[in-house]
């Protein structure tokens, strides 16, 4: 039987061989591939493993998108003539670039955008200022290109201190973009240097509002919203857990790391929710505090505990912020009372008002589940 890597050649006569001439480039590329099946087939060390998917990757790897010939952007109003852009993405610096992806990105000009993406990509190559490769990357991600802005913030590799946290938010920026999760992980946890708590007063750019402004978010809150989308439910649960800053932004994380710990005990997950309830109270925040008694509630019921305890306060929270919600609601409408309203304004905002969380925490049962001291 004839072997995969020989076959056995019968002498063809000199008047057929033109003929057939076009078949050896072919047959040549057939006793490639075959070869390199067998060899595979043979187990072969990772390393050689490795060159063979190469060099068989190579014939089935696609060649890059060619743009289609004529204009970059149909001729649309307010936007860029076609002349200039051409002049532009020959001659422009990183900020006209970085403007014309915006511009492009508004006008949902695809063509222009890819046009823009390969420019950027080799307009500043490595060694670069670091300055540079910071507004490189920035109008990369936009003009919808993040994993080229990665390629780019690659390109330099910046000493631990100021340089470098600027230099992991552009890259967090760019991770979020592509939806790559696990390296925006990554990324805030060497911001957080060990100290999960120190995300807290990172404000992470999100997006540029229409009035010029920054939309920005706590670091600490992005990187828990990283880790759930990896699945890492303990781990959220744990940063948030981390979190100093005191009033509403305590109480809200509590609320959400209670709801994680499935697996806490039920004790433990009330007295969470207590601390938290006293966070709200202090921060004035009624509504969240009605938010807490009723995931309270809810815990007790679902483990099968005796939940008449957060009832009632959240009855008597609720009654009270519907009574001095309808007694503002007339009151404001008459000029005089209008220290009436006031009055009424604040009882609105205080759940430690007569009435609010702190007086139905007051008269709660000496058998209530024991609050931990505050921090």
């Amino acid at each position: 039987m004839p072997s995969l890597l020989y076959t056995p050649v019968v002498p063809c006569p000199p008047r057929h061989r033109r003929r057939f001439r076009w078949l050896m480039p072919v047959r040549s590329a057939l006793l490639v591939m075959v070869g390199l099946i067998a060899l595979l087939a043979a187990r072969p060390a990772p390393a050689q493993e490795l060159f063979i998917l190469r060099v068989i990757g190579g014939f089935f790897e696609p060649k890059a998108p060619v743009p289609e010939p004529g204009p970059s952007a149909p001729p649309v109003p307010g936007s860029m003539p076609e002349a200039q852009f051409q002049e532009l993405l020959q001659k422009g610096d990183l900020p006209a670039l970085n403007l014309a992806c915006v511009e492009a990105d508004g006008f949902g000009f695809t063509k222009r955008l890819q046009l823009l993406q390969a420019r950027l990509l080799t307009i500043a190559p490595a060694p670069q200022l670091f300055q540079t490769v910071l507004v490189n990357a920035n109008a990369l991600l936009s003009c919808r290109a993040p994993d080229a802005a990665l390629i780019v913030l690659n390109r330099f590799s910046p000493q631990p201190g100021v340089e470098r946290d600027q230099w992991l938010v552009q890259r967090w920026r760019a991770a979020q973009a592509g939806l790559h999760h696990g390296l925006a992980v990554e990324t805030l946890a060497e911001l957080a240097k060990g100290n999960p708590a120190s995300l807290e007063t990172l404000a992470l750019p999100l997006k540029l509002r229409d009035d010029g402004s920054i939309a920005t978010r706590p670091g600490l809150d992005v990187y828990v919203d990283h880790l759930l989308v990896l699945g890492r439910r303990s781990d959220a649960a744990a940063a948030l857990l981390a979190g100093q800053m005191p009033g509403k932004p305590m109480a809200e994380r509590l609320k959400q790391a209670v709801a994680l710990l499935n697996q806490m005990p039920l004790q433990e997950r009330d007295q969470l929710l207590e601390r938290a309830l006293d966070q709200a109270a202090a921060a004035e925040a009624w509504g969240l505090a009605i938010d807490l008694l009723d995931q309270q509630r809810a815990l007790l019921v679902a483990e099968g505990a005796e939940a008449s305890r957060p009832r009632e306060r959240l009855e008597r929270l609720s009654q009270r912020v519907d009574d001095a919600y309808s007694a503002w609601q007339l009151a404001r409408q008459d000029p005089q009372q209008s220290e009436r309203s006031a009055q009424l304004q604040q009882q609105l905002r205080s759940p430690r008002a007569a009435g609010g969380h702190a007086a139905a925490r007051l008269a709660t049962p000496a058998t209530a589940s024991p609050r931990p001291p505050q921090p």
